[in-house]
């Protein structure tokens, strides 16, 4: 699929805005128990540029003031109680319904991705504290809205945002974030054979940096159309996709899927120039060099020599190059 158009955009529904749920407060929302936010800008001022924003904050949205009385998980990790512990209020049940509710209806808009507030009883994702009767607070919940998006949307890519500091966890994510947006634009256009095929043959070696079993099972089931139904596949092919690109890729990982790429260009570039290649590449195994540096190289040969393969190759561009993320991995 060779395009003038940014590897990451050949995929994408244009009519379609990449939709992100987000905790409320993030957006720098003053529906904090205190009456103040926790205004993210990175989320606001780079993230936005490309995503639209679905805000939501629970306890707002079951009926709690701002400002308002703090609440807290308490019991056990595994079944934990939503409480107001000054007056003892348990809002377990009514937090769980909405959250049932809420869930269902963003599942209804697509959502490609979601960002959640930290350590909040209501939508942390981890390390939450549950405090027990009389003992210090673990660390070691679930907020009870976070807890119903996760296990009814267990494909959806999520993170909070303190994870997003991490140059690794944030390319994860708003890679994962892109894939999913492509994948809905192919399912709107009607799934098909020849489309999945195609599909799954730009992703290749971006599935392979995050595992390389795993992208061999998924060709083996994309050869398997014509023995099995088709749904079937297409059903398998989804799950396995999101499931494969939530693990995290490695510089190892890397490093061997950017040599099997240097061997596309054998009959194109000179020996000097590949050896220079394969040089960076090395140079980024060993941490001399962020991930950018051999991919722009490669790129660069690619375009050059007009190589079909690679140039339809989503690894070389999953996202906006004005993102950055790979001058920090």
């Amino acid at each position: 699929m060779a395009t003038d158009q940014p590897a990451w955009q050949v995929w994408h529904d244009e009519g379609e805005p990449i939709r992100v749920g987000v905790s409320s407060c993030l957006l720098g929302r003053k529906v904090r128990y205190d009456g103040g936010h926790k205004h993210d800008r990175y989320l606001t001022d780079v993230l936005g540029e490309w995503f639209e924003w679905v805000s939501v904050c629970p306890e707002v949205e079951i009926g709690l003031g701002t400002p308002r009385p703090t609440i807290r998980l308490e019991g056990s990790a595994a079944a934990p109680r939503l409480v107001e512990p000054g007056s003892g209020e348990d809002l377990t049940e009514r937090m769980r319904s909405y959250s049932e509710r809420r869930v269902g209806e963003l599942r209804g808009l697509e959502l490609d991705g979601y960002v959640l507030k930290r350590s909040s009883p209501s939508c942390g994702m981890e390390r939450v504290k549950v405090w027990s009767r009389g003992g210090m607070p673990e660390k070691s919940g679930v907020g009870i809205f976070a807890a119903v998006l996760l296990e009814r949307c267990p494909s959806l890519p999520v993170e909070e945002e303190g994870r997003l500091n991490d140059p690794v966890l944030r390319e994860n994510f708003i890679e994962r974030v892109f894939a999913s947006h492509r994948w809905r634009s192919l399912r709107r256009a009607g799934l098909t054979r020849a489309r999945l095929i195609a599909f799954h043959t730009a992703h290749k070696m971006l599935l392979r940096t995050h595992n390389e079993a795993g992208y061999r099972r998924m060709g083996a089931l994309v050869a398997s159309f014509g023995r099995r139904p088709d749904g079937e596949v297409f059903a398998e092919y989804e799950e396995s996709f999101f499931d494969i690109l939530a693990r995290r890729a490695t510089p190892k990982r890397h490093v061997n899927v950017l040599q099997h790429a240097v061997g596309y260009l054998r009959e194109a570039v000179d020996d000097g120039d590949r050896r220079e290649l394969l040089a960076l590449i090395e140079d980024y195994g060993k941490g001399l060099v962020p991930l950018i540096v051999p991919i722009t190289m490669l790129r660069h040969h690619v375009r050059r020599h007009d190589i079909d393969y690679l140039s339809g190759q989503l690894y070389l561009e999953p996202h906006p190059k004005e993102l950055m993320l790979r001058n920090r991995v």
